[in-house]
């Protein structure tokens, strides 16, 4: 008997992930009506915007109708059309959970969201019963899918209709006991952009897991017109996207600017695309560019972008392209310090060759290590925290390149007076190639991703300990 005047209502279960809504149904001597899937109320609940993309409909006209323990690569939306069922759940994802039961009715003013992985089995309660599933991926032979057999005696699904006395098809019988189950293995986290420092950082931070692919430019062409079938993309959760082109005075001539703007542009639209259709979490790391640096105060998330040059310009437009993914991070950081060349790295090769540099001192900001952005992407995919844009810099007080220049030389043992500071435009007078406008205010503001639980490292005390490794 459907139970009619309920309110719309979630409940979880023991499975993470798996939860119950109690749905209102309309009924009068004419009959019943409710909205089976209302994507509006259902996500102000908290139920995942797992955008579907295919309706199926199950009828069994006998009571008693079992069908086995299936894991499918998708999520699911399991609501009863007429009749009645009991549903048992097993979670068949690799981790802690792995083997967990939930049981239940199901009548049409009940239904179930199933995540990804979880084993789902229903046995009719009342003859001719239709259950209707959404379901967010196509059916594929290359998916992986994983089964349990019905009388598994570790979960001991409680049937309320013995599975002696019940319709079961052959191959669910045959299905494996849970200590032969293949686990389903959790959606996996692309890098793109390995080969260069922040993905190396990335590589150090996220390990060499079976869930976490690196990908370099030889390994995954984002140009490509085949990219949407590169992959099984809906095998992915996240794209962490540290491809960039960075050469910033480069971008400023004609194969510079195509250049940039394919990498930057053109490569994250593309991604954006692929995230998008697939639900896939894009994470796009952006710049200080982006902004003209004219503020006298460090810049929020939420400031006017402004960039000067291509290579900002460039930036610019990559963040436009990411944000349009329902499921995006743009994290914006500035004076990037990783392992290979860089301004440090510069800066000490000149203090031990006995060259006393002139560095630009009317540029200020603050240097962010590259260890720090892996760690606060990290934090921020495995949070869950807000999706949007998010200022990630070092802390500290701001300083000026030529501050940073003499405290290398102080903590590599030379005489920091060696360095001597000039302007933006004394620096650059004497350049005969195009030279890239550079904002004199890069100072980031922190407080957003702080306020998620994630404080970056202070840049100084990281800058001590990249010259004391650069120094063994």
């Amino acid at each position: 008997m459907t139970d009619f005047g309920k309110a719309l209502s979630r409940t979880d279960t023991p499975i993470p992930g798996l939860v119950v809504f109690d749905l209102p149904v309309h009924g009068d001597s004419r009959g019943w009506f409710k909205e089976n899937w209302q994507r509006e109320k259902m996500t102000a609940l908290g139920l995942p915007d797992f955008g579907p993309v295919q309706n199926n409909v199950s009828f069994n006209d006998a009571v008693g109708t079992t069908r086995g323990i299936h894991a499918e690569p998708w999520d699911k939306w399991v609501s009863v059309a007429t009749g009645r069922i009991f549903g048992a759940w097993v979670d068949l994802r690799e981790g802690p959970t792995f083997g967990a039961v939930f049981t239940t009715e199901l009548d049409p003013s009940r239904a179930i969201y199933v995540p990804r992985g979880v084993g789902n089995s229903y046995q009719t309660l009342e003859p001719d019963t239709a259950y209707t599933y959404l379901v967010n991926d196509h059916w594929s032979p290359d998916a992986t899918y994983s089964f349990l057999n019905l009388a598994d005696e570790t979960v001991a699904v409680p049937w309320p209709i013995p599975l002696s006395d019940v319709e079961i098809s052959p191959k669910d019988l045959a299905h494996p006991r849970l200590a032969d189950v293949t686990p389903i293995p959790p959606r996996k986290t692309l890098v793109v952009g390995a080969a260069g420092q922040l993905g190396k950082a990335l590589r150090a931070e996220f390990g060499d897991g079976g869930s976490v692919e690196y990908a370099t430019r030889a390994d995954l062409d984002v140009s490509s017109a085949s990219l949407g079938t590169a992959r099984r993309w809906r095998d992915y959760d996240t794209i962490i996207n540290a491809a960039a082109y960075t050469a910033v005075d480069a971008a400023e001539t004609p194969e510079g600017r195509r250049d940039a703007w394919a990498a930057n542009v053109g490569a994250v639209s593309a991604l954006a695309a692929v995230a998008a259709a697939h639900g896939i979490t894009l994470v796009h790391v952006s710049s200080d560019y982006v902004f003209d640096g004219t503020l006298d105060r460090p810049y929020r998330e939420d400031d006017r972008i402004c960039p000067l040059g291509v290579y900002g310009q460039t930036k610019a437009a990559g963040d436009a392209a990411a944000t349009t993914v329902p499921r995006h991070y743009v994290v914006r950081t500035s004076w990037v310090i990783g392992e290979g060349r860089n301004f440090v790295a510069t800066m000490l090769s000149l203090a031990e060759r006995g060259v006393d540099p002139k560095v630009v001192d009317d540029q200020f900001g603050r240097l962010t290590f590259t260890a720090d952005i892996a760690a606060g992407i990290r934090h921020l995919v495995d949070s869950g925290a807000a999706y949007g844009v998010y200022n990630l810099s070092g802390t500290g007080a701001r300083a000026s390149w030529a501050d940073i220049a003499r405290r290398v030389f102080e903590l590599a043992g030379h005489d920091p007076g060696r360095v001597t500071g000039v302007s933006t435009d004394e620096y650059f007078a004497a350049a005969t190639a195009p030279v890239a406008p550079r904002p004199r205010n890069s100072e980031l503001e922190n407080g957003k991703i702080s306020a998620t639980g994630f404080t970056p490292e202070h840049w100084d005390a990281s800058l001590a300990t990249y010259v004391a490794r650069a120094g063994l």
